[in-house]
């Protein structure tokens, strides 16, 4: 089941190779292919991007208007998609792309390569014919075995186009010496440069209308470049495919500017003045003290002022504790031979008596 997913773009692969009779063009062709279908999903996420950045004054509205409420504000923004048809995670659907055909590739073309030891019962293979034994040639897989790619490369050991071999790696070259490696290590530098050139072209719209940081633009930038390096540890076949990729890519960055960010009333002229104005309504609402940390930062003041009012002169600084002993005048010993209280409701001595409570009358006892 999993080799079905990888027949069809290799089969795909040995119908351009019976057009063509050359690997390269072979490859490039595939690339080709993979644009065309990836194409219209790349100017969907372009101009999906461009209508977010366009809401932008009518998100930050929303977010000032319901500002203490996370769920009426997440209700209000996917009611404000809807009524303009914009869909959030447009944009990624292109880079999620990218991973999946780059997985097929490297199968397909490590299955071309596919080495076959002319021993045994492989001795009397297809692949083996002619081969002295003991021997490690390529037995294509993915592929029809009665297509002229697969026949191309039974037995063989080099797959050369243009004077490359496809089947090599541009570090296992670059190894064996600087005459042999020059030209694999020139292929990596030109798919950097090629890279480079592209992701130019997006940060150049980038500058018109502003969605990401300059950080994030300049990581966004040279990440592909480091790509390309990485590439030095592949097949050169792949290399090819990205290369051509890179080159079709280019025309289409190229004519994605020319559709959506040419003319006063593009959708890239438009996206920029909303930008702006998102930016001027930040700004204005943090100088107001607004945002999200101020007014967390307003609720946390007012929860203290509720749960510790304000203390009154002469409580010591506790909230709810009565006057000190400053505010307090001090205890008077009363004079001698005069009655002193003994608590709440005492009767005063008689006179002629001394001041100690007189004793209780003895009670007589109840009658059982």
């Amino acid at each position: 089941m999993i080799a079905g997913l990888f027949e069809g773009p290799a089969w795909l692969l040995a119908w351009f190779y019976d057009l063509t009779n050359s690997y390269i063009l072979a490859i490039s062709l595939i690339a080709l292919v993979v644009m065309v279908l990836t194409a219209p999903l790349q100017l969907k996420a372009t101009k999906g991007m461009l209508e977010m950045q366009r809401l932008q004054p009518q998100l930050k509205k929303l977010q000032q208007e319901h500002r203490g409420d996370r769920q009426k504000l997440n209700e209000e923004m996917m009611k404000l998609y809807q009524a303009h048809k914009v869909n959030p995670l447009a944009s990624c659907f292109p880079l999620l792309l990218q991973f999946p055909v780059f997985i097929v590739m490297f199968r397909v073309l490590h299955g071309l390569t596919h080495e076959v030891t002319c021993a045994g019962a492989n001795a009397a293979s297809l692949v083996c014919q002619g081969v002295t034994p003991g021997t490690a040639v390529f037995g294509p897989q993915y592929v029809p075995s009665t297509s002229k790619l697969a026949q191309s490369l039974f037995g063989k050991t080099e797959m050369l186009s243009w004077g490359l071999d496809l089947a090599k790696r541009p570090m296992e070259m670059i190894s064996k010496g600087f005459s042999d490696g020059i030209v694999y290590a020139l292929l990596v530098v030109v798919l950097g440069v090629l890279y480079f050139v592209q992701q130019k072209m997006v940060a150049a719209r980038a500058t018109i209308s502003p969605t990401m940081s300059p950080m994030q633009q300049k990581l966004m930038q040279y990440l592909p470049v480091v790509f390309a390096v990485f590439l030095v540890f592949y097949l050169t076949g792949l290399v090819i495919y990205y290369m051509a990729q890179a080159i079709f890519r280019i025309g289409l960055q190229y004519y994605i500017t020319h559709r959506f960010y040419k003319g006063e009333h593009s959708l890239g002229q438009q996206a920029m003045k909303a930008g702006t104005e998102a930016r001027e309504l930040a700004k204005s609402d943090k100088s107001t003290g607004g945002g999200m940390f101020a007014q967390a930062k307003r609720e946390l003041a007012g929860a203290k002022k509720t749960t510790n009012p304000p203390t009154a002169k002469g409580t010591g600084g506790r909230p709810g504790a009565g006057p000190t002993s400053s505010s307090v005048s001090k205890r008077i010993t009363p004079p001698k031979n005069k009655p002193t209280s003994t608590g709440r409701g005492a009767r005063p001595a008689p006179s002629g008596r001394t001041g100690r409570p007189e004793a209780p009358a003895p009670r007589s006892p109840k009658k059982k």
